[in-house]
């Protein structure tokens, strides 16, 4: 994938080197930080679109839910024994053991932690949001450290994980019914045709709505890419080897192997970057205001944590080549209005779909990546609003809470990485040729 990215005035290989060199390294410091570790998210909500069918995809996801009757005390009470002789004695409970390392949610906090956490809690306010909030004070939200839950592949595949793409693609991506072609580029197409009729089509489409469809592909593509990048190997003597999954790689997005698309997934989760990384530039003057800390207590962290944001959002400015989204809603006030108002609804939407993705872990890193993207274009249609805000007091106008700032950050910290892996996989392909 090289040149120069539709929609915009930049191309890749810059992009490429702006995040090796300056953004990689940084933002992967900055995640670790206490303040952006931390994620509320309640992963139990209903899918509201249709009957759950959690037991068939926890199952591919190797989540295997244990009879509480055959969890010993030891182990619900978080003691010592959990490798004493009657621990082991179940061949049930290793199975569960076994697929709880591979997908499940690691949950375990500190009290100390916690107790931050009420103090954060205090920091935050709320406003019009692009994304479905978790209600934060439900019984069912729990804080989660991003760092013990990383992303990879965790076997949930099949007709669910299809099913949730599906609907995201179809329903949300402003397609007439005259385009047979399923948006989602995984789904068989018809005939003889080669998707060409597709892209003709999306050409046609006004600006707005076709940059829908390219964040929604381009967030695809990098979900894909950590999932080839993070790969279960081998696992020998009950070790899991995680790495790099060439074949898997070239299965998702080798032209061949695509019918074309996989050079046009991998440019769209350019231009997601190059949105997210615009949305950063943009809201820097609501962190440089002294008013705000990143809160957890600590103050000589607090202060290492801000002072590193800040450094990236220098980085952010000083790339020449970001996205104009001046041009987006840029028609008669009415109609840009409606437009707007109908790219939130859907994003929206979305955001509510990823409650439905039946593999925990999934569905994590789903529902931060959306509700950071869904934080980015709120910045982006924000820009009026940031640039009159008060230098000493807290904001009425526009407001971050912390959920959303945590969230803008790891997802942008992921397509980061997404691009750094993909720099990877260009060697290891040249070195298996």
């Amino acid at each position: 994938v090289t040149g120069v990215l539709d929609d915009c005035l930049c191309d890749i290989e810059s992009i490429d080197d702006f995040n090796t060199f300056k953004i990689f390294p940084k933002i992967q410091k900055l995640q670790e930080r206490d303040y952006f570790r931390y994620y509320k998210v309640n992963l139990k909500r209903p899918c509201p679109f249709w009957a759950d069918d959690g037991h068939c995809s926890i199952k591919d996801c190797h989540v295997e839910p244990c009879p509480e009757s055959k969890i010993p005390v030891g182990i619900k009470a978080g003691s010592s024994n959990k490798y004493s002789k009657t621990a082991n004695n179940s061949k049930e409970l290793e199975d569960c053991e076994q697929a709880n390392k591979l997908g499940a949610v690691n949950s375990t906090l500190s009290n100390q932690s916690k107790e931050a956490f009420i103090d954060w809690a205090r920091y935050d306010d709320s406003q019009d949001h692009f994304c479905e909030l978790d209600d934060e004070r439900s019984p069912d939200a729990q804080y989660v450290d991003l760092l013990l839950n990383p992303e990879r592949y965790t076997g949930y595949k099949g007709p669910s994980a299809w099913r949730v793409w599906n609907s995201i693609y179809e329903e949300n991506c402003f397609k007439p019914r005259s385009v047979y072609r399923p948006l989602n580029p995984l789904a068989p197409s018809r005939g003889g045709d080669d998707g060409e009729s597709f892209y003709t089509w999306l050409e046609g489409l006004c600006l707005e709505k076709r940059v829908f469809y390219k964040l929604i592909s381009g967030l695809h593509a990098s979900i894909n890419l950590h999932l080839c990048a993070n790969y279960l190997l081998e696992e020998t003597w009950g070790k899991p080897r995680w790495g790099p999954n060439v074949k898997e790689f070239t299965r998702r997005f080798d032209p061949a192997e695509t019918k074309g698309e996989g050079p046009r997934r991998l440019k769209n989760l350019y231009f997601l970057y190059l949105i997210e990384l615009r949305a950063l530039s943009k809201v820097a003057p609501y962190f440089e205001r002294a008013v705000v800390d990143l809160y957890t207590g600590n103050g000589h962290e607090d202060a290492e944590s801000k002072a590193l944001l800040l450094d990236i959002f220098r980085d952010t400015k000083s790339f020449h080549m970001h996205f104009d989204e001046k041009s987006m809603f840029a028609g008669d006030k009415k109609g840009a209005k409606s437009l707007k108002e109908e790219f939130r609804l859907h994003f929206k939407n979305i955001s509510r779909i990823m409650d439905c993705v039946g593999c925990d872990k999934c569905r994590l890193w789903g529902k931060l990546q959306t509700q950071g993207l869904g934080t980015a274009l709120k910045i982006l249609f924000s820009e009026k609003e940031i640039q009159s805000l008060p230098e000493n007091s807290p904001s009425k106008g526009f407001q971050l809470t912390r959920q959303e700032i945590v969230a803008l950050v790891n997802a942008f910290g992921r397509l980061s990485t997404s691009i750094k892996e993909l720099q990877n996989f260009k060697i290891l392909l040249q070195q298996t040729r």
